[in-house]
């Protein structure tokens, strides 16, 4: 079977560091053949957009435009309406019929689980890899623990092996960094240098992005 490829989703508004070193760390410990970043054209799961899709995209092509083990994944940007995940993972299953898909998401994320559209279906086609952060511990009752105790695996080989249906917990160390952290920074002048990549940080700055009006 195929190595497994990876899918981490966002609205990467703007992409920075702590997105780029978690999805590369997660590639390396569980020998993902690469990684999709998929920016949402509008997430249900949070307020309308900042930016353009397309300066959003622009920042993507910049970011991992010299690392081969991260990619990017349009799909979404061309959906009209909300970005749903099992729509996005079905379509890619379609692409990828005997490869293993792993879906990358926060333990934030695991928690509100059972609110997404579909959720039921979407251990049918892909695994699920959560990033456990420090300070967030698994929960021990309700749903998600029921989910846990069926389909958590603690072999990452299983994951090469099967092509859904499990999920693996990641122990993160990750970085301190979010986007609405550099978004306020800049709407207030402050510089983001060392938060993102420098190429990203400049086009922020010529495009003058999250500016106040």
């Amino acid at each position: 079977m195929k190595k497994p490829i990876g899918l981490f989703g966002g609205t990467f508004d703007p992409i920075h560091h702590g997105h780029l070193r978690s999805a590369l760390d997660i590639a390396s410990v569980l020998d993902l053949e690469y990684i999709n970043l998929v920016p949402n054209h509008r997430s249900p799961h949070k307020q309308n957009n900042n930016t353009s899709n397309e300066h959003r995209l622009a920042m993507l092509k910049l970011a991992v435009e010299h690392c081969p083990q991260l990619s990017i994944d349009e799909r979404e940007l061309h959906v009209a309406g909300p970005s749903y995940t099992v729509n996005t993972l079905e379509t890619l299953r379609t692409n990828h019929p005997e490869r293993p898909i792993c879906f990358l998401m926060g333990m934030d994320s695991l928690l509100s689980f059972t609110k997404w559209h579909r959720w039921q279906d979407i251990l049918s086609v892909c695994h699920l890899v959560v990033s456990q952060r420090p300070g967030w511990p698994l929960p021990d009752q309700g749903e998600i623990a029921q989910l846990l105790d069926k389909h958590r695996c603690i072999d990452a080989d299983i994951l090469h092996q099967t092509l859904n249906g499990h999920i693996f917990i990641h122990h993160a160390h990750p970085l301190s960094i979010s986007s609405s952290e550099i978004r306020d920074l800049t709407s207030r002048n402050q510089t983001c240098q060392f938060l993102l990549p420098d190429a990203v940080n400049a086009y922020i700055v010529k495009h003058r992005l999250y500016q106040q009006s």
